[in-house]
């Protein structure tokens, strides 16, 4: 990863576009340069698609979920019921964390009789023991590009160290 890299993923991230010439018209890097450098990202597999953002709520999945997941400890219980979870329909996101809670899952759905068959469908893994579910009243940020959390300048001492 060199300071060029990361120049054209930061500008990706704010254009929301992977074309070669509009990275290219943003970065002042030439266009077979950003085009070269795009193809060994992917074959680095640091740009892993080329999936275009979509509105959830325009898609009548508006009510985002976030469920807290208490499992039974067992041997490589995070594998399996990390599994379990995110193979339920509309959950998008499952990650396992240290703490009280061994599980956080986020799902995106459009009523309520999903959110129930989701609460359903949670209980009814064997190895999970309670779940406590928020519903998201409002979103206050979703950013879709974590780079654009970050300045450049910061980005850039990254590689730096």
């Amino acid at each position: 990863m060199d300071e060029r890299n990361v120049r054209i993923l930061h500008a990706i991230a704010q254009l929301g576009t992977g074309s070669p010439d509009e990275i290219s018209e943003y970065t002042d890097i030439p266009t077979s340069t950003v085009h070269y450098r795009l193809s060994q990202l992917k074959e680095d597999g640091i740009v892993t698609n080329d999936l275009f953002d979509v509105d959830l709520k325009k898609l009548g999945l508006e009510i985002t979920i976030i469920t807290e997941v208490i499992a039974e400890y067992d041997e490589e219980y995070h594998e399996e019921v990390g599994s379990k979870l995110a193979d339920i329909e509309g959950v998008n996101q499952v990650y396992f964390t240290m703490g009280d809670t061994d599980f956080i899952v986020i799902a995106h759905l459009s009523d309520r009789e999903m959110v129930h068959r989701l609460i359903s469908d949670y209980e009814s893994i064997d190895e999970v023991v309670r779940t406590s579910s928020q519903f998201v009243i409002e979103t206050v940020k979703d950013e879709p590009h974590p780079l654009n959390d970050f300045d450049l300048e910061t980005l850039l001492e990254t590689i730096h160290g």
